[in-house]
């Protein structure tokens, strides 16, 4: 990997882009390079949390690599977003949790990359933006997609039809951040969320995290009825016995994952 850092510990996966001198901006070797990456991890049994944090203080992800993209066909451009939609997909999808440690600008592909995580926490000097339309395109990693999910389509369509660029603390104000940090705290509050959500059911927390996304893309009585049948697969599980009766037994879980 020329362009992605992995470092593993203690069942957490840490993600860097790592291409400092272009502020880690995603080009088509990258793309690739953080879908194996999460490829690889989505298979682990032994990695029950991800962050994705980006190279150096300055920048997140700064966006897409436009030097690459500037002379792009049509069928070019159009390949480039479904490559990058279906990595982010990946990366919304896989069962462990995945946090991301916004370090610095997030703007285009990179919003959109740290929309397809589950949290989002921003250091303080982070900045969000959509500017495609400034560059005549408009976001194609699934921006329109899910920010309007995240903070309304009015808000949205601001964003991105004015490309006005926003701080740590209004990305929280309008539910785009979930805790803003200094950005010396930053990596050490993400794995602190990391430790504290895998202290809990791990196979229930992906199970909840499922049931969450994809019933988001159901009819409401669909999405009850998945629900439904993931709240009784829970019934199954070792961990479910545990939990339980840890409870009743007035103790501290021990949980397996499964």
């Amino acid at each position: 990997m020329e362009n992605i850092i992995l470092e593993e510990e203690n069942g957490i996966a840490k993600i860097c882009i790592n291409r400092p001198k272009a502020l880690n901006a995603l080009n088509t070797q990258t793309l690739k390079e953080l879908g194996e990456v999460i490829s690889e991890i989505s298979e682990r049994k032994d990695i029950h949390a991800v962050i994705i944090t980006g190279s150096g203080q300055k920048s997140f992800v700064a966006g897409a690599d436009i030097t690459e993209m500037k002379n792009k066909t049509a069928i070019q451009g159009r390949e480039m977003a479904i490559l990058a939609q279906k990595v982010f997909s990946n990366i919304e999808n896989m069962p462990q949790v995945v946090i991301a440690a916004v370090n610095g600008y997030a703007l285009g592909g990179g919003c959109e990359l740290s929309m397809a995580c589950d949290i989002r926490l921003a250091s303080s000097n982070a900045k969000f933006g959509q500017p495609e339309v400034s560059l005549g395109i408009i976001p194609g990693f699934a921006g329109t997609q899910r920010l309007p999910r995240l903070v309304g389509k009015g808000i949205a369509k601001e964003l991105i039809f004015s490309t006005d660029k926003i701080d740590a603390q209004e990305a929280y104000r309008i539910g785009l951040v979930n805790k803003v940090y200094e950005q010396d705290e930053l990596m050490q509050q993400a794995v602190s969320l990391a430790k504290k959500i895998m202290k809990n059911g791990i196979y229930a927390v992906s199970l909840a995290k499922s049931s969450i996304n994809n019933g988001l893309n159901m009819d409401t009585e669909s999405a009850y009825a998945f629900e439904a049948d993931l709240f009784g697969l829970c019934f199954s599980t070792e961990d479910q016995t545990e939990g339980m009766t840890a409870f009743v037994e007035k103790r501290k879980s021990s949980f397996k994952g499964c």
